[in-house]
């Protein structure tokens, strides 16, 4: 059985609906429920909630803080997939390229334009294709969102198409 260790920061992807405040929010993590609805007979989930923040509100410490728990679990030899909101997400990518030079696991970020559980939302698509991504790719940082893999160097979002494009 492989094991995949699952990080979340938060983003779209984990973002809800407050009734009270008429505004989507990042407020709990829910990536585990949505978990369960996949099929995985021979993949072992970690999921670790690391914090639940909206990508532009992300700072140097929050970077160094996803740095240092990757650094923690490198060593178990498990791929990481990462969930991150998408409007910084090629930024902390780099910054990880950069801190761990010499990677032996793909190291996998995803996200989504759309909430989980929202109508027409893109995150279960893009965690899915992340885990498999996670099994294939050789040792790296990508971005997996929407069908595409890009190595986190080559790639960018485009906000007008609410995707990532190449670069």
């Amino acid at each position: 059985m492989q094991r995949i260790c699952l990080i979340s920061t938060g983003g779209t992807i984990e973002k809800v609906y407050s009734e009270q405040r008429g505004v989507v929010e990042n407020r709990a993590a829910k990536l585990d429920r949505y978990l369960r609805l996949l099929r995985l007979p021979d993949v072992e989930i970690r999921s670790l909630h690391l914090m639940n923040k909206d990508s532009l509100e992300m700072t140097d410490a929050d970077r160094a803080e996803i740095r240092d728990r990757v650094a923690e679990l490198l060593p178990e030899g498990a791929p990481i997939v990462l969930s991150h909101g998408t409007d910084t997400m090629v930024e902390t990518g780099r910054f990880l390229e950069s801190a761990f030079p010499a990677l032996k696991v793909p190291i996998i970020l995803t996200g989504a334009m759309t909430p989980l559980g929202f109508e027409g939302s893109d995150g279960l698509q893009n965690l899915t294709e992340s885990l498999m991504a996670a099994r294939l790719l050789s040792p790296g940082v990508y971005i997996v969102m929407h069908g595409q893999v890009f190595p986190v160097s080559r790639t960018r979002k485009d906000k007008d198409k609410a995707t990532f494009v190449w670069t």
